[in-house]
């Protein structure tokens, strides 16, 4: 058997990504709502539908500062107006004047009524008069105090906002599962709302494991390794939106790690270790939390995937409160690309989001690459639009395991199991990486 014929028996028997990916999906729910104060809610994710108590605007409004007149008098079809010549270079040859009655703020609460051939002079955001029909804008007007000469006629409706022009009471402003915005909590807040109901974020602890691992500010040597993964996949996780707390690192101790793990489901919806999730003599995440006791399974199952890079991934449960915990690779590219295809859509479940995966396009690859057959390969790639619609795609160099490639990438590409070449000119899947750039 030849070494290709090798490599691709091997690849059949491992667990199809996908498969792994919905047998892990299922085990997890979201977490319980609760009931927040509107700006607390910030972040989150509505656990129900919301629905607007009140209109918005709640009453008619001056949408500019101007004069609220009536716009008959205005057009010449009422018999209040006084017509008075036009100033020099004033388009129609005549203005027209009428009686300025008051002023109108935002503050004003009196009602009060427009008579034939009076206005009032109101500002943005003012209660219309009674009888008002539009706003003529004060820089079409001498801005004149007890009466105003308007040189230009706006049409019906200029400048008014009507109560709930834009949201009638009763209007649903968002679903369940909607991610709570800045503008989100402008429209709950102006149509009356002050608490939602919304799944919290999800409280994620991040573990490193290995006796060879040493914390960052100083640089790696032989026996020595820095500890990347942790902090990059704590700042992972507070991109997904969770509350991300990084332990640190852990020694291949097992009553250690053993104790660590229980101390931390006391604080967290989701545990990450990265490291030990191999077979070698040294992965002792494997070996400890796989251990069969008695008649019973280990806590966390491991399985070998069919995914590129970092085929060992584990999933299962901590701690009398059963934890869900996800076990990545100790590789950095591995735990990154692991963290992107598992653990970033279970931090979503938890939290309620829809949809849970990242958005995807398909793109024109600008590049040959080839693949592992039998694997489904994670590559970073720059995306681009395309002129005149569509995207293209440009592998970065070094391939799936170069940090210095995640770190530019604005996507992966997604290169599937029975793909070992791809040629330019091909389209292609590619995940789109949320960089705020």
């Amino acid at each position: 058997m030849t070494a290709t014929a090798d490599a691709e028996a091997a690849a059949n028997e491992l667990t199809p990504l996908a498969d792994y990916l919905g047998s892990v999906l299922r085990r997890l729910r979201a977490l319980p709502p609760l009931d927040l104060d509107l700006t607390q809610a910030h972040g989150n994710v509505l656990a129900e539908d919301v629905v607007a108590p009140h209109a918005f605007p709640a009453f008619d409004q001056a949408a500019v500062d101007g004069y609220a007149a009536r716009w008959e008098d205005i057009s010449g079809g009422g018999r209040g107006p006084s017509y008075v010549p036009a100033p020099s270079g004033t388009p129609g040859g005549r203005t027209i004047r009428l009686n300025v009655v008051g002023d109108l703020g935002a503050a004003s609460w009196r009602p009060v009524r427009l008579t034939p051939g009076s206005c009032f002079s109101v500002a943005a955001g003012a209660p219309l008069p009674i009888g008002a029909d539009v706003v003529v804008p004060v820089e079409w007007t001498d801005q004149g105090m007890a009466a105003v000469e308007i040189f230009r006629t706006p049409k019906r409706g200029y400048g008014v906002r009507r109560a709930g022009e834009e949201l009638p009471g009763g209007t649903l402003l968002a679903r369940a599962g909607t991610y709570v915005s800045p503008a989100l909590v402008a429209v709950f807040a102006a149509t009356g709302i002050g608490h939602v109901v919304v799944r919290p974020s999800p409280r994620v602890v991040i573990v490193a494991t290995g006796d060879e691992l040493v914390d960052v500010g100083r640089g790696s040597q032989p026996g020595q390794v820095v500890d990347a993964n942790s902090h990059a996949l704590t700042a992972a996780a507070a991109e997904v939106g969770a509350q991300a707390y990084r332990v640190g690192i852990c020694d291949d101790d097992p009553e250690g790690l053993r104790g660590l793990l229980e101390d931390q489901t006391l604080r967290a919806d989701l545990i990450i270790t990265t490291g030990g999730t191999g077979t070698g003599p040294g992965d002792m995440v494997r070996r400890i939390l796989s251990r069969r006791e008695g008649n019973r399974a280990g806590p966390v199952t491991f399985t070998d995937v069919a995914l590129y890079p970092g085929t060992a991934l584990g999933f299962g449960t901590v701690g009398a409160e059963e934890v869900p915990v996800v076990c990545l690779p100790g590789d950095p590219g591995a735990a990154l690309i692991g963290f992107e295809v598992l653990a970033r859509p279970a931090i979503q479940l938890l939290a309620g989001a829809e949809p849970v995966f990242r958005p995807s396009v398909r793109a024109h690859l600008l590049e040959t690459v080839s693949s592992p057959g039998g694997l489904r390969e994670f590559r970073p790639a720059h995306v681009a639009e395309r002129r005149g619609g569509g995207y293209t795609v440009q592998p970065l160099s070094g391939g799936p395991f170069t940090l210095s490639g995640l770190a530019e990438a604005n996507g992966l590409l997604v290169l599937g199991e029975r793909v070992t070449t791809a040629a330019a000119g091909s389209t292609v899947d590619v995940l789109l990486l949320d960089r705020r750039r």
